[in-house]
């Protein structure tokens, strides 16, 4: 168990704020020196953040209404699909991103990684 102190100050009203949480790790103490466990640490909060956090904030994710069968994992899914398709065109700013498509909904479909002519679709022509 170890005790992480985080400094954290809001972008938007410049406050500051301090917290501290305690950990727990299966590590060994060969392995588990300072550096190790905030290496660890950030890399879990990257990868939280990365996917979890965008869905959270970005759709909502947790004010869904979805409750029955299966529902709630197809939509997950088809939100997680959106941010790789995103994130495979190069985008960084996943929210800018969405406002883009969500104007220009045609713009979407440049995504997909299957894009093919529509002559392509039925086989070749005349």
């Amino acid at each position: 168990m170890f005790h992480l102190e985080c400094h954290v100050t809001s972008h938007k009203t410049g406050e500051q704020r301090h917290e501290g949480v305690y950990e727990v790790t299966s590590l060994g103490p060969d392995w588990a020196d300072p550096e190790c466990l905030l290496c660890c640490v950030r890399e879990h909060w990257q990868s939280e953040h990365k996917g979890h956090g965008v869905r959270d904030v970005t759709f909502d994710e947790e004010r869904s209404q979805m409750r029955w069968g299966r529902m709630p994992q197809v939509m997950a899914a088809l939100r997680h699909t959106a941010i790789g398709l995103r994130r495979r065109a190069g985008e960084t700013n996943i929210v800018a991103a969405c406002r883009r498509i969500a104007a220009q909904p045609w713009a979407a479909l440049a995504l997909s990684p299957e894009r093919k002519h529509p002559r392509q679709l039925n086989g070749p022509g005349p």
